[in-house]
């Protein structure tokens, strides 16, 4: 902050005078004698300041001179976690600078000190400075030495200057310098702009708690007295170091000491801590920094964590925390997508799948909760390769059915979050979303939805069967092994026979007037049959999965975005949760399928926010915002039941 404070004071002297007499002012304050010409025009500066003042102000002492800070100085993330209201209500912070003014009496040339003090001393006895009135310090790195969050004061460092600099930063609001706003070196791209003067980050960044426990579906459970398992979940990717050391290129519209990890590191650490989630899952944690400062942190903050490191050379991967006192792990499960051999999971992408037991407070031995099953994941970015993108997912959604997967053939609640690298209603989407997709012949772009390749000569395209049955996964995103018990006396068919029928469609639908023979006619194709077509083009599986983000502001009426490539504004970052699918008529394959609450219940969520806000806010990352992506958050309630 000192250092915005220096560059405000400093811009004045600009639009001042030419380049030759700053140096000579800057000269004088470092000591050296002062030209008579130079000291004219201090002379000029200090009396046309002195003239902007208002004359009701009565003058101090010199050695009194004190400024007024609001509460919208305070830095770093604690600002936009704070309501304006509390922002407009809270008391001010003072702060005196008779020690630091009288240092920079003693620094200059005393003819030059007699002009400064005697203007000095007709200055009011106190100027409050304005948030939104500070141009250039939102184009400044804030410093963090000395920030404590919560702290009723500040501890700011004045530079040595020069009194007439300082007298004509106390005036400056009077005359409104023009700035022409710096062009960031980034080709063919959206151009990023400093924050605008009027409007501080933390209304520009402020993102909405949306309280959707008032829908039909809740209110009905709780006028029913059906008590809720409350829970928070937060999908986060966080930007490994290593990952924006090798792509500096995407990020030459930030300062480099915002992507210093010793700078991100506890923006990210005070964001987490400040929403509390109960479950987090976490994108591109670097190993080292996980094993060194995440988990000792984590656990300090209640939380078991589990991490899965990316495969071959990658030096981050995903990690899923849980709260000790609200959940207890059942079983964990590691998901790599790379398999040796199989050129269509040829990539280094992991997830993890838990399956998590939540803990009920004292007092209700005789309720009982479902489990829960909690997956992460970080799909493979590359926008041509969505052949490799929908065998990652499935792979995922099969490790999921074998985790969720109850006695009786249901699932118990399941959440998804992760970096998908797919946008809103693009192929890859519909699939976790619709729970079926028609993929034969699809442009292999075209799956996530990132980029238009429509216009190339060439576009490989999807061919059937996706990937070969050596790999076990069925085209319902099912482990072969457990799609279908064994039972004793059923006749066995060879691999070569079943495959004499594999381009067969009538081969896979059962004749209505057939005649059931046990061990003969009673497999009927389907999710649980014997039978299972490869080649048929469509992937499918029966989770029933929702987005917890509808990815619209109707407010604003744009897209939602989390995340911000090279300036350009995309969502890829998702939380999926169980819900009960509505039969909505004559559905089709490509229909939306219309869901509502069941077991599991959308209680709140955090708001997202449009390209056009981040561009105001010079994109990600920022100085608030510590990451490329920002962070999704929602609230959840599951039914307790009685025993």
């Amino acid at each position: 902050m000192a250092d915005a404070f220096f560059t405000c004071r400093k811009n004045v002297l600009l639009a001042k005078s030419t380049s030759t007499q700053i140096e000579g002012v800057f000269a004088a304050s470092r000591g050296k004698s002062v030209p008579e010409e130079q000291e004219a025009l201090l002379q000029q500066w200090l009396e046309e300041g002195a003239e902007n003042l208002p004359a009701s102000e009565s003058a101090p002492a010199v050695g009194k001179v004190s400024v007024t800070l609001t509460s919208d100085w305070l830095e770093g993330s604690e600002l936009l976690m704070t309501s304006l209201s509390d922002l407009n209500s809270a008391p001010e912070v003072t702060w005196c600078a008779g020690q630091q003014l009288t240092d920079l009496h003693s620094l200059a040339s005393a003819e030059l000190q007699d002009h400064a003090e005697t203007d000095l001393a007709k200055l009011p006895a106190e100027e409050t400075v304005a948030g939104a009135g500070s141009a250039p310090w939102a184009a400044a790195v804030p410093q963090t030495d000395h920030q404590v969050a919560g702290s009723a004061t500040i501890d700011i460092e004045v530079p040595n200057e020069d009194p007439a600099v300082l007298a004509w930063s106390l005036v400056r609001d009077a005359e409104t310098v023009p700035t022409e706003p710096p062009a960031w070196p980034v080709q063919d791209m959206v151009q990023f702009c400093p924050l605008p003067t009027e409007v501080p980050y933390h209304e520009i960044l402020w993102r909405d708690w949306e309280d959707l426990s008032v829908q039909p579906c809740v209110l009905e459970q709780v006028s029913q007295n059906t008590p809720l398992f409350e829970f928070r979940v937060m999908s986060y990717n966080i930007l490994a170091q290593d990952l924006v050391e090798q792509g500096r290129d995407l990020y030459l519209h930030c300062h480099p000491d915002i992507l210093n990890w010793n700078y991100r590191l506890p923006n990210l650490l005070q964001e987490i801590q400040h929403w509390d989630p109960d479950v987090l899952c976490l994108q591109e944690v670097q190993e080292n920094h996980y094993w060194e400062q995440l988990e000792p942190t984590f656990k300090e903050m209640g939380f078991a964590c589990f991490y899965k490191r990316r495969t071959g050379t990658k030096t981050d991967g995903c990690a899923v925390c849980y709260k000790n006192n609200r959940f207890q792990l059942i079983s964990l499960s590691p998901v790599e997508y790379f398999r040796p051999g199989l050129d269509i999971l040829n990539r280094d992408n992991v997830g993890l799948v838990l399956l998590l037991q939540p803990l009920l407070p004292e007092g209700l031995d005789l309720k009982a909760v479902s489990p829960l099953c909690v997956a992460n994941t970080h799909v493979l970015f590359n926008p041509r390769r969505g052949d490799i993108k929908l065998a990652q997912m499935a792979l995922l959604l099969a490790e999921i059915d074998k985790m969720a997967k109850t006695t009786k053939g249901s699932y118990y609640p399941v959440i998804l979050c992760g970096d998908l690298n797919s946008v809103p209603d693009s192929p890859l989407y519909k699939l976790i979303r619709n729970g079926e997709l028609s993929y034969h012949g699809m442009p292999a772009w075209k799956v996530s939805g990132q980029e238009d390749f429509s216009k190339q000569l060439y576009s490989p395209k999807l061919l059937a069967p996706l990937w070969p049955s050596s790999l076990g996964i069925t085209e319902y995103c099912q482990y072969v092994t457990l799609c279908q018990p064994k039972k004793l006396g059923r006749h066995k068919y060879s691999r070569d026979f079943l495959l004499q029928f594999r381009f067969c469609d009538v081969a896979c639908e059962r004749p209505p007037q057939l005649v059931l023979l046990e061990g003969v006619t009673d497999a009927k194709p389907g999710i649980n049959g014997r039978f299972f077509n490869l080649s048929s083009g469509i992937i499918q599986h029966g989770l029933n999965l929702t987005s917890v983000y509808s990815h619209f502001l109707p407010q604003r009426g744009r897209s939602e975005v989390t995340t911000m490539p090279m300036g350009l504004g995309a969502t890829v970052d998702y939380i999926f949760y169980s819900a009960e699918p509505v039969e909505n008529g004559n559905r089709g394959g490509e229909c939306r399928r219309l869901y509502q609450d069941g077991a599991l219940k959308l209680l709140g969520r955090l708001s997202l926010l449009s390209e056009d806000v981040l561009l105001l806010a010079n994109g990600l990352p920022n100085p608030f915002c510590s990451s490329d992506h920002l962070c999704l958050l929602a609230s959840f309630g599951l039914e307790i039941s009685s025993l």
